[in-house]
């Protein structure tokens, strides 16, 4: 996996596939399934707000407003768009309906959905502060 916004959209995919296809034989699954579409929905609001101020904070210290800073602020905008967009779809979709969809044709077994849960846990921005705090 490159890092894409594509790869991590199908990895949490595969991640809710699996959530999905087990929850006959663990009812605590659909729990785990409802808290990571909204941890992933609360982090998507939360990385747009901190971009966005960052870059008024910049704006701001220079004095002056460039077209790329507006430009990229749009950018940021629809990347935030298209992951809740994805999010939501995810979230009408019936859990039963939700296993018809799958993107990859191949299905996740319980060593691979815990490589997904710890990749994307590493993508969280305490996982990648966590040597900061171990070195002070």
């Amino acid at each position: 996996v490159s890092g894409g916004e594509d790869e991590i959209q199908q990895l949490q995919k595969a991640l809710l596939d699996y959530l999905d296809e087990n929850t006959e034989t663990d009812g605590s699954l659909v729990f785990s399934r409802k808290f990571y579409i909204a941890q992933w929905f609360r982090d998507t609001t939360m990385e747009t707000e901190k971009a966005i101020k960052s870059q008024k904070d910049e704006d701001s210290s220079e004095g002056t407003h460039h077209a790329k800073d507006v430009e990229t602020t749009g950018q940021i905008m629809h990347r935030a768009e298209s992951r809740k967009k994805f999010l939501r779809s995810i979230i009408k979709t019936a859990p039963s309906q939700f296993s018809t969809l799958k993107m990859n044709s191949d299905t996740v077994d319980y060593e691979d959905s815990c490589l997904i849960v710890r990749y994307l846990a590493s993508m969280r921005p305490f996982a990648q502060s966590f040597d900061i705090y171990l070195t002070q």
